[in-house]
């Protein structure tokens, strides 16, 4: 009974392992693809026929070997995948978490890191609701906030004209950089990045400068195109 119990419990311990790689590493591929996304809304400030060249640059990629919009497809299939095993993980670890039994804790948890978990989960739900919204407002044109404009730079101009639009994107920047703050810290400590306190270190501050300048990346187009910085 006692070896059925320890087997037990070190299948669930390598499970959580598992899923907390599979978050890692999947986090790390949208970090990635993050920073080059807030570095092409940044061709906005080039003026629109810049932001629409780097649009449709993006759909050539491997032209003529590959199709017009292959390597877009492709990546949008990695990220699909990802988000949809990231999801899992998440939900997964959130599952068991909340169905353990509190008698198994010696010393309740911090009030800071129930905070900052409460915090990465409800606002993972945040992100993955506004990753649908985002999808349906500028890659489908499904959702159209200020008229109808077939070429990206004028649905992105259009958008960030309205007030509510930007305070909406606004929201799920803050809510993202909160998220990669907290998730590159945890990320790094899956991967075993932090030996030394001064890796340890190394990492918080990479965690913190990722964060910040994917918010400052990201919000700065809305609001300029908002007060009229960008014609």
């Amino acid at each position: 009974m006692v070896t059925s119990t320890i087997s037990t419990e070190r299948s669930a311990k390598t499970s959580s392992i598992l899923l907390k790689t599979t978050m890692a590493l999947t986090g790390l591929i949208f970090v990635g693809f993050i920073l080059a996304h807030m570095y092409g809304n940044l061709m906005i400030f080039g003026g629109e026929d810049t932001f629409n060249e780097y649009a449709e640059h993006l759909r050539e990629l491997g032209s003529p070997t590959i199709p017009h919009s292959g390597v877009l497809w492709v990546l949008r299939v990695v990220l699909l995948v990802s988000l949809a095993l990231h999801a899992y993980a998440a939900f997964a670890l959130w599952s068991r978490a909340s169905g353990a039994r509190q008698t198994r804790y010696a010393v309740r948890t911090a009030m800071r890191q129930v905070w900052i978990s409460r915090a990465m989960r409800w606002g993972g739900v945040a992100l993955l609701l506004f990753v649908v919204f985002h999808i349906l407002h500028f890659t489908t044109n499904t959702i159209q906030i200020n008229g109808d404009f077939a070429d990206p730079a004028g649905r992105l101009v259009s958008s960030f004209e309205v007030w509510w639009a930007v305070l909406i994107y606004t929201a799920a920047v803050l809510a993202l950089g909160m998220h990669l703050w907290h998730g590159i810290w945890a990320a790094g400590m899956t991967l075993g990045l932090n030996t030394s306190l001064a890796a340890a270190e190394r990492l918080r501050i990479a965690a913190v400068a990722v964060a910040a300048v994917t918010v400052v990346g990201f919000l700065t187009p809305p609001w300029a195109i908002l007060v009229g910085l960008v014609p």
